[in-house]
C-alpha cells in the first residue's frame, strides 16, 4: 500500500514537472524558417564551390555574411510573426527572455569574427562559428525541446574537429555549409515536432 502511495506521488511529481516545463517552453521559433536557413547555407556553398571569382576570403566571407543576413532574416521575421500574432499578451519581454539570453554569445562571437578577420586568420573562423553557436543551443535548455541541445553538441563538436584538424581551408565552404545543412534541418525538424505536439495537446497551433 505504502509503495502504491510513493508511486502514485512520484508519478504526480513527474506530471508536475512536464506541465511546467511545458509552459516555459519558448515558441516563438519558426522551424520552417530555421530549415529554409539550413538550404540558404547549402545554395551558398554550391555557388562558393564553384565560382572560381569567388575563390578569395573576401568574396567568401561576403557570402557567407549574406548567409547569415538571411537566416536571420527568416528567423527572427518568424519571430516578428509570432508575436505580431500574440500582441496584447502580458508580460511579453518574460516571454522573449530565451531569445535574449542568447544574445551575448552571439555578439561576442561577431567580434571575435572581427578579430581573426583582422588578423588574417580566416581558416580558423568556421571551427569559432560552430563553436559558439553550439553554445548559445545550451541557453535554450529549458525553453525548447530537448533534442535541441543535441544539435547544440553537434555544432560544438564539429566545430572543435574544424579547429584541430590540420589544413582545413576558409576557401573549402563544404564542411561549414554541410555541418550548418545538417544542425538547421534537424533542429528545424524539432522545432517543428514540439511544436505539433503541443498543438495535440491543446488543439490551437502557435506557429510552424
Amino acid at each position: 500500500m505504502i509503495a502504491s502511495h510513493i508511486h502514485d506521488a512520484l508519478g504526480q511529481v513527474d506530471r508536475m514537472r512536464d506541465l511546467i516545463l511545458e509552459r516555459r517552453r519558448f515558441r516563438g521559433y519558426s522551424g520552417t524558417a530555421r530549415m529554409l536557413g539550413g538550404w540558404a547555407a547549402l545554395a551558398a556553398t554550391c555557388v562558393l564551390s564553384r565560382v572560381d571569382a569567388l575563390h578569395t576570403p573576401p568574396h567568401q566571407l561576403a557570402g557567407w555574411a549574406a548567409v547569415l543576413g538571411a537566416a536571420l532574416l527568416l528567423n527572427y521575421g518568424g519571430l516578428a510573426l509570432w508575436l505580431f500574432r500574440r500582441r496584447g499578451a502580458e508580460q511579453i519581454l518574460a516571454e522573449l527572455r530565451p531569445a535574449i539570453e542568447v544574445v551575448p554569445a552571439l555578439v561576442i562571437g561577431a567580434f571575435l569574427s572581427l578579430a581573426l578577420v583582422w588578423h588574417g586568420q580566416y581558416d580558423l573562423l568556421f571551427g569559432v562559428w560552430m563553436c559558439l553557436y553550439g553554445l548559445a543551443h545550451m541557453g535554450y535548455r529549458h525553453s525548447l525541446p530537448k533534442g535541441i541541445i543535441a544539435v547544440g553538441l553537434f555544432y560544438q563538436a564539429a566545430g572543435i574537429v574544424c579547429l584541430l584538424v590540420p589544413g582545413l581551408s576558409f576557401l573549402n565552404p563544404w564542411p561549414m555549409g554541410l555541418v550548418f545543412f545538417a544542425g538547421e534541418s534537424a533542429g528545424g525538424w524539432i522545432l517543428r515536432g514540439g511544436q505539433s505536439a503541443k498543438t495535440t495537446t491543446t488543439g490551437v497551433n502557435n506557429g510552424e
